[in-house]
């Protein structure tokens, strides 16, 4: 009950942060937990390339970036990289690397 409540509440923050995106279709948001505690909500549109994100309170749009294996994602001091495997972290501008759970 406690992670869907986390999930909308980070679709309603998303939602302020991509005012003249066209939303579009399907939508998907996925909630992580790092191993230090911090959480973020990241959301995917189907027509967009980018990723919405939403992490220490504040809502981040980030690009996809050209990358060898996975997918990568970056802007305002933040990347996130998706292995093939699954394995997701995030980079935070002056904080340490984070594995995602």
């Amino acid at each position: 009950m406690v992670r869907h409540k986390a999930i909308l509440c980070g679709i309603t923050m998303l939602a302020a942060g991509i005012c003249g995106v066209r939303q579009t279709g399907a939508q998907t948001f996925q909630t992580y937990r790092c191993t230090d505690g911090t959480q973020f909500i990241v959301g995917f549109y189907d027509d967009d390339k980018r990723a919405f994100l939403q992490i220490d309170g504040e809502p981040v749009t980030l690009a996809k970036r050209l990358t060898v294996s996975g997918i990568r994602y970056s802007g305002a001091g933040i990347t996130l990289t998706i292995a093939k495997s699954g394995t997701s972290t995030v980079k935070h501008l002056k904080r340490p690397r984070r594995p995602a759970q």
